[in-house]
Order: C-alpha cells, then structure tokens, then sequence
C-alpha cells in the first residue's frame, strides 16, 4: 500500500483536529495542526472528549503475529510495527466514539476500558501503556499492515469475542487499586473516586455552587497527579466539571439543602443504633454461662 492510500485511509478513522505529536518523544510532545502531526511519527490517539480509538502496544517480536491469530473475526483495523524490533500498536476502530468527560455516560466508558484491557490480555500487550500516543501508520519509519480498514467495531461486539475467548477481565477487575490504572482507566478511577468524595463534601458547600466546584477541582487535579503519567489537564477539568454539574442539576441532595440532610442522616443513625441494640440483646439472650 503507497504512503498516499495510508494516510487516506488512516484520515478517515483518526479524529483530533490538533493533536499532540513528535518524531522524538524524548525532544518532547507538543500540539500541532493536524495535516502537521500526519508527518510525524507519534500522533496522539484521540481526541481529548472522545475515544473511537482503542489502541494496545505490543512489546513481542511476533507482535504483528499475536493480532491474527485465531481471530480473523476482530482483526485490529490496522497493526503498526515497528520494522527493527517487531513491535507493534494494534489499533481497533469503533463505530460510536465514547464521550469521556460527561457524567450520564460513564458506563460506556468503564466498558471501552474493560474491552481495552481484554485486548490487552488477549495478546500479551504492555500494562503500563496510557493510550495518549500511538505509532503514527502514514509514518514512513512504521510498517502499518491494514486488516479491517473498512470495518467499525462495536464495543459490545468485541466485548463477545473477548469473552469466548476468556479474554475480558471480571468485574473484580473495575475495583484494582487506583494507582494501577492506564489508559482510559484513568478516567473512570479518577471519576469514581472524584465522585464519592464530592457527595460526602456537599454538606461543606450548601447554597455555595463556585465553591463546590472549587473544590471538586482541586480534588480531580490532585488524584490525577499521582498518576506516572497523568490525564491532559483539560480531561481532569472536564470530569471536575462534569461532576459538579450534574450534582447541582440532577442531585435530589443539593436540591433538598441542609435541612433535609440533617434530617435524614438523623433518621439514618438512629436506625443503625436500633439495629446494633438488637443485635447485642440477641447475643446476650443466645449466650449461656459456663458450668
């Protein structure tokens, strides 16, 4: 395939209008035009609101090999190599992009990263690869082999195939420890993690909207910090600002204030003194004295 047909084909799949790009990722990463970044060797993989690319690295010298194997039905659309090593980026297409920042979808996004780490498993794939940046295949240095250029997997598709193949992790695996998240992982750890803490930090913050989000941004931006390699700044921002808007249009918490809280956080604590009182009286009539 000439080097015209790659970039047409890969212009076609591939959606950031300025991405980050480099022919030297030691020089530095920076944001370019984006006919600019197509003559460079790694482009960044998405767009920063969206994933439709799912992308895993391959760091085995049968790289190309471990994509083809036994799959022909989920063939990645496109495998990079990298013709001194064998090593390789397979990257599969979706048909409907994942929104990553606003807070009703979150349940696509927490999928297209269990799929992701499927395709991991499924060929051995680097656990540490965040997904930021891929080996650009209308590269001149890469040998991009095109499988399935044309076709545009569903998440629920791929997540079949994964699944015959016992690929697809269990749901055990969404509560691994946050500091062990890649990828589009750290969107959704970040975002669990931002909202629990949010719910419980409204009763600091009542009638106090700016303040709120204040504060919930300040918390997304430190949990993201504590990555090895962080989300763009403008990601975190996004999910802090997701939060806080649906918080304060859709909470039945907020809306209710503080007289309701108190209310009911007094119902509920009664409550659990009710039941830890029966269940002591319960041991002590079940409870027999020695002799």
């Amino acid at each position: 395939m000439t080097t015209a047909e790659c970039v047409q084909r890969w212009d076609q799949m591939w959606l950031p209008l300025w991405p980050l790009a480099s022919d030297d990722l030691h020089a530095g990463v920076y944001r370019q035009a984006r006919g600019e970044a197509m003559h460079r060797r790694y482009i960044e993989t998405n767009p920063r609101a969206l994933s439709n690319l799912l992308v895993v690295d391959i760091d085995h010298e049968d790289a190309a090999l471990r994509t083809m194997w036994n799959r022909q039905a989920w063939w990645p659309n496109a495998v990079v190599e990298n013709p001194s090593n064998g090593h390789a980026h397979a990257v599969w297409a979706l048909n409907e992009p994942i929104t990553r920042t606003e807070y009703a979808r979150r349940k696509p996004l927490a999928f297209a990263a269990a799929v992701t780490e499927g395709l991991r498993r499924s060929v051995d794939g680097d656990t540490g690869y965040s997904g930021l940046l891929t080996k650009n295949p209308a590269h001149d240095d890469w040998d991009a082999l095109w499988c399935n250029s044309d076709r545009l997997y569903d998440l629920d598709e791929l997540a079949e195939h994964l699944t015959e193949g016992g690929y697809m992790p269990p749901v055990s695996w969404k509560r691994s420890k946050r500091r062990n998240s890649v990828g589009l992982g750290r969107n959704c750890s970040i975002f669990e993690t931002a909202r629990t803490w949010a719910y419980r930090e409204i009763r600091n913050h009542w009638f106090d909207s700016a303040g709120l989000h204040d504060a919930i941004s300040a918390h997304v931006h430190e949990l993201n910090a504590e990555f090895p390699e962080p989300l763009p700044a403008s990601e975190a921002r996004a999910i802090a600002a997701s939060i806080h808007r649906w918080i304060t249009t859709k909470s039945r918490m907020w809306a209710d204030g503080p007289a309701v809280y108190e209310a009911t956080f007094s119902t509920i604590q009664a409550a659990r003194g009710r039941k830890r009182v029966e269940r002591t009286k319960a041991l002590l009539e079940g409870w027999q004295p020695n002799g």
